[in-house]
């Protein structure tokens, strides 16, 4: 793989067919939003067939037949230092939880892993307001940055083979809501009732990137 990096920014050749882009600072909103404008100017190049924003990172899918990779890495790695924060006009999610119980059957590891009660783990997750990066993993999860790192819990060794759609979840550094029912390793904290994605419903994800996330307790079981 070959690579060229700058004091922020790691741009590598995925072979011959696409271009990956990756931070080499924090993880945080401000450079998610530089990513999300470095996607809009990259996705005009006619070099370029589609680009794919990840979590501080951007996939650049070359046209076939007609990109030379290295010259690709090379425009991106221009482009970057002029490139500014993209802030998204995002909408606010308001997402009811209950918390605990059979929908949170992790909240009591969480706590217990963090050294916080389960009534502070509760309090802790439902304060921020959390932005969603992107989506991905499958259709409608959205990765939201934004958690207290009180509460950053390692996934399980060997991922559930069925969560349920509407889980609420927390997976090492990250937090979001499984959209449809899917294996997952996340740790699970509690259960919301919205739909995040619904193949009938235009658009079919509840959340886009750029949109602010809350979550509220309903109520807290055991």
């Amino acid at each position: 793989m070959s690579s060229i990096e700058s004091t922020e920014l790691k741009v590598s050749c995925l072979g011959s067919s696409a271009v990956l882009c990756e931070s080499l600072g924090p993880l945080d909103i401000t450079c998610q939003a530089r990513f999300w404008a470095l996607a809009q100017v990259v996705s005009r190049w006619p070099e370029v067939a589609e680009v794919v924003p990840g979590m501080n990172n951007l996939m650049v899918v070359l046209t076939q037949g007609e990109a030379e990779p290295l010259g690709v890495v090379e425009k991106v790695r221009r482009e970057w230092p002029h490139v500014a924060p993209a802030h998204a006009k995002g909408k606010v999610v308001e997402v009811p939880v209950v918390y605990g119980g059979d929908g949170g059957p992790d909240l009591e590891f969480v706590a217990s892993h963090t050294g916080i009660d389960v009534e502070t783990v509760i309090k802790l997750h439902t304060q921020p307001d959390y932005t969603v990066y992107f989506l991905g993993a499958h259709p409608g999860f959205g990765y939201l940055g934004g958690l207290d790192s009180k509460l950053h819990t390692p996934r399980l060794d060997k991922p559930r083979l069925s969560v349920p759609a509407g889980s609420v979840a927390i997976g090492g550094v990250q937090t979001g809501v499984i959209a449809l029912t899917s294996p997952s390793g996340w740790r699970l904290i509690g259960h919301a009732e919205q739909d995040f994605f619904d193949p009938y419903r235009e658009p079919p994800a509840l959340l886009t990137p750029g949109d602010t996330v809350r979550f509220q307790c309903i109520r807290a079981e055991r």
